[in-house]
């Protein structure tokens, strides 16, 4: 089932909703539709399109919002899913400083990593190693993280996301893939 983007009457992205909370929504008039998905919903006496973006009629007041949430899948979101070592698919979180070591449990601290990296560093910090991270691992900020961190994500909801925060994602996936790009012609050049 399709997950729709839900923005605040200020065009604040709040959230991510169902496709059928979406579209009650939008028939009790509390939302309208801003991006239509493409698909349909056909009843017995009407065809409605599949919202993709709603903003809400009314505007909602949003108490204080921490820090995003430390999550498996929006730290995969902010890794893009790859192993921040060597640029694999990322299949597991590790501490770049070991818990084993006094290594907290924070964005900082935390990266994906394909399982031969976890496995090879085990539980020793990277500078015995020998290995680098480049960037550093840092929060992500801005309310899209909120919503990338779903993992529920549509390419129509990025003009709606980028004022948030969402270019930091775009810029940071940009240049994950010029870095895997460069490291793969390395690799040729070596081959």
């Amino acid at each position: 089932m399709p997950h729709v983007l839900v923005l605040n009457a200020s065009h604040e992205p709040l959230g991510v909703v169902s496709m059928r909370r979406a579209l009650v929504l939008v028939l009790t008039q509390k939302a309208v539709c801003l991006e239509e998905s493409g698909a349909v919903v056909r009843g017995a006496t009407h065809t409605l399109p599949v919202p993709s973006v709603v903003r809400l009629t009314r505007f909602v007041r949003i108490p204080y919002r921490g820090p995003v949430p430390l999550t498996r899948r929006a730290l995969f979101a902010r890794d893009h899913g790859r192993c921040v070592y060597c640029g694999a698919v990322a299949t597991s979180v590790d501490h770049v400083v070991p818990r084993s070591r006094g290594g907290t449990h924070t964005w900082d601290n935390v990266v994906a990593a394909c399982r031969s990296c976890n496995h090879l560093k085990a539980d020793r910090p990277i500078t015995e190693l020998g290995w680098r991270i480049r960037p550093a691992p840092a929060p992500p900020h801005g309310l899209a993280w909120r919503i990338i961190g779903t993992g529920h994500r549509d390419p129509r909801w990025l003009p709606y996301l980028r004022p948030y925060g969402g270019d930091q994602y775009v810029a940071s996936r940009r240049a994950a893939t010029a870095a895997l790009r460069e490291g793969a012609e390395l690799d040729g050049i070596g081959a």
